[in-house]
């Protein structure tokens, strides 16, 4: 199973059974992503999911403050309204509770084990600023390399990134002096999947904690 439905409690047959085989063979490729290293999309669907159980499990209805911002307003009714109507039914109700109790914690695992990956990654990065860093922050450059470096412009004893930034601000002249960093890993990893969603989070930890 390549991904689980925003609404897999509710799509289909509520049963138990049913809905334990639904999940364990969406867990099985999450966790052969992440023998993998290849942390997304899958971290990010975890999260919600995650988010979905506990707030039906504790408020027996949705938060819309605890979901991604991706969760359009139609998505939300429409899984809003299908849980309350589940509330409802009794039977269904208590159907839907033992999924729940077993859902959770195998989530929860998964999303542990997703965890550790990512901030092992995230101990393999470094980030720099590239030249003079402008007291205006809020836009400019990010560089992300590893090794072996394959870049859209070949970097070369005599192509440096601060050549590179250089190139960047002749060819943008309307922005003068960007804030430029880089975040170099130390080892290999899925770039799309995983180093890049890392090196997002550590950039954005590293502004904040510059401000």
């Amino acid at each position: 199973m390549e991904h689980l439905s925003k609404d897999w409690l509710t799509q289909g047959l509520v049963d138990f059974e049913y809905k334990k085989y639904v999940l364990l063979a969406y867990l099985k490729k999450v966790k052969r992503s992440f023998e993998r290293v290849e942390l997304y999309p899958h971290m990010a669907d975890l999260v919600f999911h995650y988010r979905n159980l506990l707030a039906i499990r504790d408020n027996k209805t949705l938060l819309r403050e605890s979901f991604p911002k991706e969760l359009s307003l139609e998505e939300f009714h429409k899984l809003e309204l299908s849980y309350r109507k589940m509330i409802e039914d009794d039977a269904v109700m208590s159907e839907l509770e033992s999924i729940i109790e077993f859902s959770i914690p195998q989530v929860k695992d998964s999303l542990q084990e997703g965890s550790v990956i990512f901030e092992y990654v995230e101990s393999q990065c470094e980030i720099s600023p590239i030249g003079v860093t402008p007291l205006y922050a809020k836009e400019g450059y990010l560089f992300v390399t590893q090794p072996p470096e394959h870049e859209t412009i070949s970097k070369t004893p005599m192509v440096t990134y601060e050549s590179l930034k250089l190139d960047l601000l002749r060819k943008y002249k309307d922005f003068p002096n960007p804030a430029t960093y880089l975040i170099l890993s130390r080892m290999k990893f899925p770039f799309s999947e995983t180093l890049m969603p890392v090196a997002k989070r550590l950039f954005v930890k590293h502004l904040a904690h510059a401000a």
